[in-house]
């Protein structure tokens, strides 16, 4: 893609990058950037050669939610609907697809800038990194950022993330369990780059079927779920790749190499 995309993608190693291409306009997410998106993940799900996603942004700002001038300019029901729908799907479709995502974040994030980094699977953030459901403050409840936010934070700390929208800062918001590390401005990448060369070095296998059990045990009651795990590591033990990690292991020989699997 050209420096004028909405949305970047360089692949290195396994590991796919996304960056949203936006910067003057703190990476917004129009309809056309999570078409892009959208598009983006759908095409990756279906890319074996790909092990871990990383979400970015450029410039100040990783996301800063939804284009409100372009919500404004079109304010029927039906349309915003549809928007909303959109963007839950792109959302849901983070979860979906069978490699990891790291939200990278180096900037603010707010509202479903904020939504965006809870929905990854794991996220990194710059201890300049700040964050927000800031919605509230122009008369707009983020619902919708509501619904991955409450499943990161504690009700408490959501509720009043969520009530107030006050920004948070990075060390705060891995208090609350928003995010898994925080570094050092300088030292983003290293750390997003180390936690997704771990995950790329692991059976694809494994890290696509452990990422499905994730989620849909979590919704469930206490038996379903240990029902699913149950069903889940039937099938995994049946896998060659598995047989052959756990004969390494007793014989204390190396484990495989799953890179090229």
């Amino acid at each position: 893609m050209g420096d004028e995309a909405l949305l970047l993608r360089t692949d290195t190693g396994g590991i796919t990058t996304l960056t949203l291409n936006q910067p003057g306009k703190f990476n917004i997410l129009s309809r056309e950037m999570m078409d892009e998106i959208q598009s983006a993940l759908e095409q990756i799900a279906a890319d074996t050669s790909v092990r871990v996603v990383v979400l970015a942004g450029n410039g100040r700002a990783f996301c800063a939610g939804h284009d409100l001038k372009q919500m404004m300019a079109d304010c029927r029901e039906d349309a915003m609907r549809a928007l909303f729908r959109q963007c839950s799907k792109m959302m849901v479709t983070i979860t979906k697809i069978p490699q990891p995502v790291i939200a990278k974040v180096q900037g603010i994030a707010t509202a479903a800038g904020c939504q965006l980094v809870a929905q990854c699977d794991l996220a990194i953030a710059a201890q300049t990194a700040t964050f927000a459901t800031s919605g509230i403050g122009v008369g707009l409840y983020c619902g919708t950022p509501s619904v991955a936010v409450t499943r990161n934070l504690p009700r408490k700390q959501a509720m009043e993330l969520l009530l107030t929208g006050e920004f948070i800062n990075a060390e705060k918001a891995l208090a609350y369990g928003l995010l898994n590390r925080v570094c050092a401005p300088q030292d983003l990448d290293q750390m997003v780059n180390q936690m997704a060369g771990q995950i790329a070095a692991k059976g694809p296998a494994f890290i696509s079927k452990g990422k499905q059990l994730f989620y849909r045990q979590i919704e469930q009651g206490l038996e379903a779920a240990y029902e699913l795990a149950t069903e889940t590591m039937v099938e995994n033990m049946k896998m060659d790749e598995a047989q052959a990690g756990m004969q390494a292991f007793v014989d204390k020989k190396s484990m495989p190499d799953w890179s090229d699997r």
